[in-house]
């Protein structure tokens, strides 16, 4: 990847995490992020917005403030994490938004007890994830490369059904995989392929940006955008706290979102850490410990601010590894444009015109990286057959709720809420292993001369 060297400017030994490029080269790249997000970004509120509207505890003209809402905290939630302040933030090149984890209990909560109690929850988890962030953070050594790597992979693995829905142009529409999707979507990926190809260094670090306007442009005269929301949004949107009305604290709702703050701050651990070992910089336990500070107090403010618990997002994190740019401050300049996203709706309209095939042909790239990322700091690990299996049982189980998504609709809402997802099952799964078989007392009793070579870890000894 090309360096951004000679656009920064920074102290001499300052690390590129740091460093501040020039306005032209944060406001493409910036943008680029925010569109790499956007779809999965008001998609929690929409899910969860329309569930609440069929148990008619919202309006259907509630939707469209949910989602200016949800957009401008996530650009504070952005800044946050990538400028931090004393001890909040992890200062890395991250994007927040909704977490996909909480949209179960959430819409399970608002049914039973009302909006209110959602967001009473919601800020409960906050101030929860404060206070355990710096035990959380000390588990820190749980995290080798050989789990950490195996949740990044994990993480790219889960994240290709949202990429294959938007592909076909959209989960459960009535024309899905209809083969101008594909096609769309296709020709979007073969353009960010060509520009990775043969265009000059500078177009390639925007190659997913330029393959969606390219795919967005090409398939207006198709009939495949809509940007009929533009004309029927305002101007202008201020979001006020407690627009729905002052939160209410029930006990079982806090209980549950408790939880789900502990899986989020495991997919957060996973994140920051991936995004740590792309671009180079080493997290500490304290640094940590500032994300997931970060990722409370945001998750605290959504309450306020009728919205969703905050987390990093994964195809952001693959966005990163793609264009080579380690600066934190293009995450800074994407975290003002979700700002201004959330103060004037129209400019949200224009982007969620974005086709969706279009987007998910940038999917397939976005969370193909994140899983060869994952395979990058695999590459580190010595395979023994301890380590296969390691890897071999935490894919096998992060991926059971990927590809049979009802698969543990009989369970508990508690067992529900931890291992319906995909990374976090995975994560927690490759974390209990590896402290199972792969302890120092362990390791003392079964090292020998004779392991196997890498290559031949599954096979065994060569007779």
């Amino acid at each position: 990847m090309v360096s951004l060297s000679r656009f920064t400017r920074g102290r001499a030994g300052t690390h590129p995490v740091d460093h501040i490029p020039p306005l032209s080269v944060l406001a493409p790249l910036g943008l680029q992020h925010v569109l790499a997000m956007y779809a999965g970004a008001v998609a929690v509120p929409l899910i969860v917005g329309s569930a609440l509207v069929a148990a008619g505890e919202l309006q259907s003209s509630d939707l469209p403030y949910l989602i200016t809402a949800d957009l401008f905290v996530a650009g504070i939630a952005t800044l946050i994490q990538a400028v931090g302040f004393w001890r909040f933030g992890v200062r890395l090149p991250l994007m927040q938004g909704c977490t996909f984890a909480a949209v179960t209990p959430m819409i399970a909560i608002g049914s039973q007890y009302g909006v209110t109690a959602i967001y009473g929850s919601v800020i409960a988890s906050g101030v929860f994830m404060m206070a355990l962030a710096p035990v959380f953070a000390k588990l820190l050594h749980l995290f080798p490369p050989l789990v950490t790597g195996t949740v990044i992979l994990i993480i790219g693995l889960s994240l290709m059904p949202v990429a294959a829905g938007w592909f076909g142009g959209g989960t459960g529409s009535e024309d899905f995989g209809d083969p101008k999707y594909i096609g769309m979507g296709a020709l979007t990926l073969l353009i960010i392929l060509l520009i990775e190809r043969f265009a000059p260094p500078p177009a390639k670090r925007l190659s997913i940006l330029l393959g969606l306007v390219a795919g967005t442009v090409i398939a207006i005269p198709l009939g495949m955008t809509d940007f009929s929301g533009v004309r029927e949004q305002d101007w202008v949107g201020v979001t006020t706290p407690f627009h729905f009305g002052f939160p209410t604290f029930e006990v079982s709702a806090i209980i549950t979102m408790c939880i789900v703050a502990l899986v989020i701050m495991t997919e957060t651990t996973g994140d920051i850490i991936a995004v740590g070992e792309i671009v180079d910089k080493k997290v500490p336990p304290r640094r940590l410990a500032d994300g997931l500070r970060a990722d409370g107090l945001s998750t605290m403010l959504g309450g306020i601010f009728n919205t969703f618990p905050y987390t990093a997002f994964a195809q952001n994190v693959g966005l990163v590894a793609i264009t080579g740019v380690k600066t934190r401050h293009v995450a800074t300049f994407a975290g003002g444009i979700l700002i201004l996203l959330g103060l004037l709706p129209k400019l949200g309209a224009v982007v969620e015109g974005v086709p969706l095939p279009v987007l998910g042909g940038a999917g397939i790239a976005l969370f193909g990286m994140v899983a060869a990322s994952g395979v990058r700091t695999l590459a580190q690990v010595s395979f023994n057959n301890t380590n296969i299996l390691v890897v071999a049982v935490a894919v096998g189980v992060g991926l059971l709720p990927t590809v049979s998504p009802d698969l543990y609709d009989r369970f508990p809402d508690w067992f529900q809420t931890i291992f319906h997802s995909g990374i976090s099952a995975g994560a927690l799964c490759a974390v209990v292993l590896n402290m199972l078989l792969n302890s120092e007392s362990l390791r003392d009793k079964l090292s020998t001369d004779t392991d196997p070579p890498a290559h031949d870890a599954v096979r065994g000894p060569a007779l």
